[in-house]
Formats: C-alpha cells, sequence, structure tokens
C-alpha cells in the first residue's frame, strides 16, 4: 500500500466513506458534513485514489453504494444505524485500504471491518457522545479544529481543518451595501443578533436559513424574539439558499455575518464566503479564531456594538485577497493531502494510539498556517 503526499498518481489505494443518511453527497442547500464529504471524495479521487462512498441514493458520486434511495429527513438516529450497518457488512468484504467515517454509528461495528477506522468529529462536546466513544472499539478521532479538540473528550489524534471546492466559487464578487446572514436559524447561531447588528450600523441584511430540528433555544425564542426579527426594517429573508444562490449572496454583501452562542465547533459557511472572497465578521469564539484572519480576511469581534463596528468598515479590506488566502488554506486539496498524512500513519503503523485513536506518544498542535499538525 502507497499513501502520501509525494504520491499523488498513486492509484491501488482502497478508501470508503461513510457519510450520513440525512443528506444527499452533496447536499442541494444545506448539509455541512454532506458538503465535505463531497469534497473529500473528490479530492481524494484527484489524488488516485479509488474512493467508494456510502451515502443515500440520490447522491452524486462515483462508486456510490446506499440503503436509502434518498435521504432520510429530520434527522433519525436509527436511520443512521442501519446505514452504518449496511456500510460495514460491506466493507468487510469489499477489501478496503482505509474506512473513514462521517457518521458516530459507525464507530459500534469498527471491529467487524478488517481494515482501519478514521472517524471525524463533526458535533460539538457532548457527554453521551463521549461515554460512546469510551466505549465503541478503537478508532483514530479526528478533530475539525483545535478548539474543537481541546474541549472533546477523548482527545482526538490530530485536527484536520475542513476544506472545499474552490470552484464552487470560481469569481470574487464587488461585495455590496448589505449584510449576510447565512445558517440554520437556531439559538447557537443567534441570526436576531446579525440583523441587530446591521440595523445599528445601519445596513440592510439577508438572513437565508431555516429552522433546524434539535434546536435549545430558550422557550418562545423563535415566536417572540425570532420572527419579529425576521419582520424588521432592512431585513430580507429567503428560506434556503443552493449553490447559484449562495453565490450571488456572497459576491453582493459587504460581509457575513457570524454571531455565536457557542463554541461552534468549525463554521463552513465561513470558509465558502472567504472563498467567494467576502469578508467575514464573527464573534471571537469558537473555531473562527482559527478561521478568520482579523484584519485581513475578516474581522473577530466580541458583542453586537463591535459587530455593528466591524461591518461598516468591512468595504475596507481586500476581497481578492481573501479569496486567495482562502483558496490557499481551505481547499480540498489541502484537506484531502492532510487526511492522507493521516491514512498513512494509521495503517503504517507510524503513530501509536489508545483504544480511543488517541495518540500516546505525541499531541495536536496548531500550526502556522492555521492547520494543525500531529507531532511527536
Amino acid at each position: 500500500m502507497r499513501l502520501g503526499r509525494c504520491a499523488p498518481t498513486v492509484s491501488d489505494v482502497r478508501i470508503a466513506l461513510v457519510s450520513t443518511p440525512f443528506v444527499a453527497v452533496p447536499p442541494p442547500a444545506y448539509g455541512g458534513t454532506e458538503l465535505v464529504v463531497h469534497a473529500l471524495a473528490r479530492a481524494l479521487a484527484r489524488a488516485g485514489h479509488e474512493v467508494t462512498v456510502y451515502a443515500t441514493g440520490d447522491s452524486r458520486v462515483p462508486r456510490l453504494r446506499a440503503l436509502f434511495a434518498a435521504a432520510v429527513w429530520p434527522p433519525d438516529p436509527y436511520a443512521e444505524l442501519v446505514h452504518c450497518r449496511f456500510a460495514a457488512r460491506e466493507i468487510a468484504t469489499r477489501g478496503f485500504d482505509v474506512v473513514h467515517a462521517h457518521a458516530p454509528a459507525m464507530l459500534a461495528f469498527g471491529d467487524e471491518l478488517d481494515a482501519p477506522l478514521v472517524y471525524t468529529v463533526h458535533h460539538a462536546a457532548d457527554p453521551v457522545l463521549e461515554r460512546y466513544y469510551r466505549a465503541a472499539p478503537p478508532a483514530h478521532h479526528v478533530a475539525i479544529s483545535a478548539r474543537q479538540a481541546a474541549l472533546l473528550a477523548p482527545a482526538p489524534g490530530d485536527v484536520v481543518h475542513h476544506g472545499l471546492e474552490p470552484e464552487m466559487y470560481p469569481d470574487c464578487g464587488p461585495g455590496g451595501g448589505g449584510v449576510l446572514f447565512l445558517g440554520r436559524l437556531a439559538w447557537v447561531k443567534a441570526p436576531e443578533l446579525a440583523i441587530e447588528a446591521a440595523r445599528r450600523a445601519g445596513l440592510p441584511v439577508v438572513v437565508a436559513g431555516r429552522a433546524h430540528p434539535g434546536d435549545d433555544a430558550p422557550a418562545r425564542w423563535r415566536e417572540d424574539v425570532l420572527e419579529p426579527a425576521l419582520r424588521g426594517p432592512g431585513v430580507s429573508w429567503l428560506s434556503a439558499a443552493d449553490l447559484a444562490m449562495k453565490r450571488r449572496l456572497f459576491a453582493r454583501s459587504r460581509a457575513l455575518a457570524v454571531p455565536l452562542r457557542w463554541d461552534e465547533p468549525f463554521g463552513l459557511v465561513m470558509i465558502e464566503a472567504m472563498l467567494a472572497g467576502c469578508p467575514v465578521v464573527a464573534e471571537r469564539r469558537g473555531a473562527a479564531p482559527e478561521i478568520v484572519e482579523d484584519g485581513e480576511t475578516g474581522f473577530l469581534v466580541s458583542g453586537v456594538d463591535e459587530m455593528a463596528d466591524a461591518l461598516r468598515r468591512a468595504e475596507t479590506l481586500d476581497r481578492a485577497a481573501i479569496q486567495a488566502r482562502a483558496r490557499r488554506l481551505f481547499s480540498a486539496q489541502r484537506m484531502a493531502a492532510a487526511y492522507e498524512a493521516v491514512y498513512e500513519r494509521i495503517v503504517g503503523g507510524g503513530v501509536a494510539v489508545d483504544r480511543h485513536g488517541v495518540a500516546v506518544d505525541g499531541a495536536a498542535v496548531p500550526g502556522e498556517d492555521g492547520w494543525t499538525t500531529h507531532v511527536q
């Protein structure tokens, strides 16, 4: 078996990517995990690997394997369980070199795969999942930001930032006088604070997104806070935005506003915006400080007043430079190269890990360019 950054033409490495059963790959609109799986599958295939994707039947990927003909929505843990069981049974008989899971249920079948299992943790710290991880068979856990890794238990063995296809956003738009909020309308995402910051800055705002199952908002937050904010002056609301719409929104917006009430594990919309040349004004928490270069690709702020001030100043930033930096640091190619290094180590025995995928002779540390590498 041959793997690594220096062998992009290798074609004999067989990789199984296990996505969720909840959204097609790629997603038609919302679906961060599935968008990452699509970008990773394409980049690994371009590097010469044979990639099979376990997803839903309405997905558009080569070597697709599916139990469900269409995405199962809203998310159902039992659907994830049988989806992963289907994948595990096939994987055990098909001679894969590496299995890379993006659904927690896959860990339950890790000792039946006859191949090393890499698991990317897409969620925030969760005591229920922590207990599950400790009881599950061995796997190599990978975090998606250093901040997420610091909050997870057991601690992941590596950190790999997400990446996307730069071709998703080929043009660098001119910007405009308005603000954009793009994402699910959840209390933790604080969309009403983006609206308030735009109001204080004297700017119109477009809110693109809809409510998501499992929202942990306070009682009547949606009825008494969010819905009145969406009806306010200067606010335009779109319930969904596909890729074509996102291209238009990023191109015409002065900045993307990312207010947060939680330590978001990553925040894929931020790299989408930057790949389109759109500045990001984000609350200084979660992974935002690893993604946004303050004063260069956007601004890191604390509170609504600072966000309003930063939204006014965002038009001074160089949109072409923002796009160029995003293409360098957050491309699918770079993400795939980082995962290739992970695959090579766990398959080749380069790093010893305990039963939870935690390195016993090294640690994950932030690199100078914002990515994280595994050092011994």
